[in-house]
């Protein structure tokens, strides 16, 4: 935070009459803010403020000053993701041992993961691990967006409590459908965003036209779901910053990259994530990834890192801090070897060398959650095999269901099917692909559950289970057995969050996630290792998708066409409404 005392020492390093902290001299200088790249330039700091800019700032440097000489080398902006997710899988102190190499010197989260099993407690847990990294973490407040009524929309005291924070940037993405269906579950929020002046995020996936314009007149700033240039054009004329997706969900740079032949300004376009997995990050890298894959689709090399750098922080109003290189702007820099190669040799972040060539020099702080952030699986007691029953009412021989057919690994459908029913009951099939899938509330309050079928899962016995289904407040468990389906949920009680694997009544594999009940505090690595184990164990119940368990925990969410599943029943996302296993007689 700049002071009276610290404004007075930048202006006395930038006028020469007090030495500066950090000088980095003889630079190819990338100008986001005209596009330029302008040889011989240096830049001199004071504390972690930057202090001046030019082809010389020898008037700032004095003997105590720490001068790196670039010898040509190219300076950028530090890379900022405008849209994360890190209330998933890690904690952000594990996160940063590899993160931060890169040059990523800016993070702007989602939290939505957090609040529905938490509450603003944990929220201010988890915006409290954020905090005093070598990096800087932003926000959004929730807008809680589900399927589950429990789940749906943000206490609005909570939510000004989280508005008057300086890291919170606005209110998170909230589903078009879900916002069209029941605007009055949401109106309150986004206005009270909006009188704070901070952003309205979106999420508009398969929104044209005038459906489209209606969600946008809400005030919405910024989409990340176009997969394609066409959609990418649409919101780009409509005014809103288009966030071109390349994470580990989806990989969309490619397809979009054709925008840049359409004669647009590229000015509100804007590199993200939206999420990346273990895996991705210690193969491929962070933000850096990112650019150099604009460059590779023959984005120009001064566009692609606007992209990741002004473009973001213009669109979240803190371009007064952060995404270029200018006096009074905070001291976050990278140097690369040339405009072309996104490779950090040297990172600055507050005035701070954080990494050099790819080693890290500034550990990340290791935060203790409270003993509520650690124990958020609340259910009373053990759950057993007959939790799972699904009784058919009335005594006939068969029953028609609706029942959750996978499409693809993440996409669905509903079918209808006439099962037999044994012993008044229906049953999973698992030679015909059909088994049970079931959610339990494990907050509001804990122990609702619904149990339903699911076809072309893949599972031939046993049973996964998973504490971090999107959206929601539930464990989520696909099982062709029921003993196995309750001895998943109850090892995930023991553990305090995680996903589990069982077959033949025993846990064959498993991931615990104590913190609240959807991030591992393990090592990347050990992490890794993990989530290998859990994908070759649901591989060999028979299950085929790439990642099984990606697949089975947006079940519950929102976003991805088109039946879901939450503790109160099936959800059609088409229309919002909420349905019955059972089919009414026609």
């Amino acid at each position: 935070m700049r002071t009276m005392q610290s404004d007075a020492k930048l202006i006395d390093v930038a006028l020469g009459r007090a030495p500066g902290d950090l000088a980095i001299v003889n630079a190819r200088l990338v100008n986001v803010y005209t596009g330029e790249i302008l040889d011989g330039q240096s830049v001199c700091t004071s504390g972690a403020w930057i202090a001046c800019v030019g082809e010389d700032v020898g008037h700032a440097i004095g003997p105590q000053t720490q001068v790196i000489d670039a010898a040509g080398a190219t300076l950028i902006p530090g890379l900022i993701d405008g849209h994360a997710h890190l209330a998933w899988l890690f904690t952000a102190g594990e996160f940063l041992r590899h993160a931060a190499r890169g040059g990523t010197t800016s993070i702007v989260t989602e939290t939505l993961e957090v609040y529905p099993v938490a509450g603003l407690p944990g929220m201010l847990d988890f915006l409290a691990s954020l905090a005093d990294q070598p990096i800087r973490f932003f926000a959004t407040a929730p807008s809680m967006v589900s399927i589950s009524r429990a789940a749906t929309g943000i206490d609005p005291a909570d939510l000004r409590q989280l508005l008057a924070r300086d890291e919170i940037v606005g209110l998170g993405e909230s589903y078009w459908q879900a916002v069209a269906q029941h605007p009055e579950d949401y109106r309150l929020a986004f206005t009270d965003t909006r009188a704070s002046r901070k952003t309205l995020e979106g999420h508009s996936a398969g929104a044209r036209g005038i459906k489209l314009q209606a969600y946008l007149a809400y005030g919405i700033s910024s989409c990340h779901e176009p997969i394609k240039a066409d959609e990418v054009l649409e919101r780009l004329r409509l005014g809103i910053y288009v966030m071109i997706r390349e994470g580990s969900i989806r990989r969309d740079l490619a397809e979009i990259a054709a925008i840049r032949d359409m004669g647009v300004d590229s000015r509100r376009l804007i590199l993200t994530t939206d999420g990346i997995s273990p895996e991705d990050l210690l193969a491929m890298g962070y933000m850096e990834y990112l650019v150099q894959k604009a460059i590779d689709c023959e984005f120009d090399p001064v566009t692609a890192i606007q992209m990741a750098t002004l473009n973001v922080a213009e669109h979240f109003g803190l371009d007064d801090r952060i995404g270029g290189i200018a006096p009074g702007k905070l001291a976050d820099m990278v140097l690369i070897p040339d405009p072309r190669t996104i490779r950090a040799t040297c990172v600055v972040s507050n005035g701070r060398i954080i990494a050099r060539d790819g080693r890290l020099e500034a550990s990340p702080r290791k935060h203790e959650f409270t003993a509520e952030s650690l124990n958020s699986i609340r259910l009373a007691e053990p759950v057993g095999a007959d939790d799972f029953s699904v009784p058919v009412p009335g005594h006939g021989s068969s029953a028609t269901v609706r029942v959750i057919e996978m499409v693809t690994d993440l996409v669905t459908r509903e079918v209808r099917l006439t099962l037999p029913v044994i012993g008044g009951m229906l049953a999973a099939d698992p030679a015909n692909d059909i088994v049970k899938i079931a959610t339990i509330d494990r907050t509001n309050p804990p122990g609702r559950s619904f149990t339903g079928l699911i076809k072309g899962f893949g599972l031939r016995s046993g049973a996964v289970a998973s504490s971090a289904a999107w959206d929601t407040t539930c464990i989520v468990v696909v099982g062709a057995d029921e003993t196995d389906m309750a001895l998943c949920v109850n090892r995930i009680r023991e553990l305090q969050g995680g996903a589990v694997v069982v077959d033949g009544g025993r846990v064959v594999a498993e991931l615990p996630m104590p913190v609240f009940g959807i991030i591992s505090e393990a090592p990347l690595e050990t992490l890794i290792d993990q989530r290998r184990a859990l994908r070759e164990a649901i591989s060999g119940l028979g299950v085929v998708f790439p990642d099984p368990m990606l697949t089975l925990i947006t079940l519950t969410g929102g976003a991805i066409p088109y039946l879901r599943i939450c503790e109160e029943g099936l959800v059609n996302l088409k229309d919002g409404l909420t349905m019955d296993l059972f089919c009414a007689e026609e």
